[in-house]
């Protein structure tokens, strides 16, 4: 199940900025100062940052898929909430978890998603993907912002993200794509592989993986 959603995540991209150089590549900043008032403003907001700054720096990429990491570290990660996603996929064994542990799993789990996927978003482009009318949640804490994304083979996918307001704004804390959803995926695998080898282990296991040489595109 957990090869199965990873296959999909990297055909999937996660969605006027200022321009400025980091590592050697033109990144669009992150808008700190203001929050956007509606989960929907946050999702535009946000594609728009990640399709200027991939547009700037497609040819990098493909030569070094890992050049992609501050792309995804300045404009994606700041809109997701990794600690609540991480808490929602352990269950109960967030709660067992000491805080280094905790701090380990979700260091180890965005460098891993990070490493699968680094490559592939220079396959993404704004004409590829398209945000659906926002249909309001039952509980005004939690949203569903639902997108498409069209593959290279002319298919498109359904990806929906669940965010939750915080203090600082709209997070994300799951990602939906094709009816799979990413914490529920990874919740049940990586609970059996705790039951089975211990969170430590797991954890171990996952820094390795994120670790490895990304896959350059030819």
């Amino acid at each position: 199940m957990r090869q199965r959603f990873l296959s999909l995540l990297m055909a999937i991209a996660a969605p006027t900025a200022v321009l400025l150089p980091v590592s050697g590549l033109m990144l669009s900043a992150p808008v700190h100062a203001e929050v956007a008032a509606d989960p929907q403003a946050e999702m535009e907001a946000t594609a728009r940052q990640l399709f200027a700054a991939i547009d700037q720096n497609r040819a990098a990429i493909r030569k070094d898929p890992k050049k992609a990491n501050p792309i995804v570290e300045t404009i994606l990660l700041p809109h997701f909430d990794t600690d609540y996603a991480a808490q929602l996929v352990l269950a109960q064994n967030w709660r067992t978890a000491s805080p280094e542990q905790r701090q380990r799993f979700v260091a180890a789990m965005v460098k891993m998603l990070m490493n699968t996927y680094a490559g592939a978003l220079t396959e993404f482009s704004a004409d590829k993907f398209k945000i659906l009318p926002y249909r309001a949640d039952s509980n005004p804490d939690v949203a569903t912002v639902r997108t498409q994304v069209m593959r290279s083979s002319g298919v498109v996918v359904p990806v929906d993200y669940k965010l939750r307001r915080t203090a600082s704004g709209w997070k994300a804390f799951d990602v939906i794509i094709e009816g799979i959803s990413y914490v529920k995926n990874y919740r049940t695998d990586l609970g059996e592989e705790i039951s089975q080898r211990g969170l430590d282990a797991v954890i171990a296991r996952i820094e390795r993986e994120g670790s490895a040489p990304a896959s350059a595109k030819p």
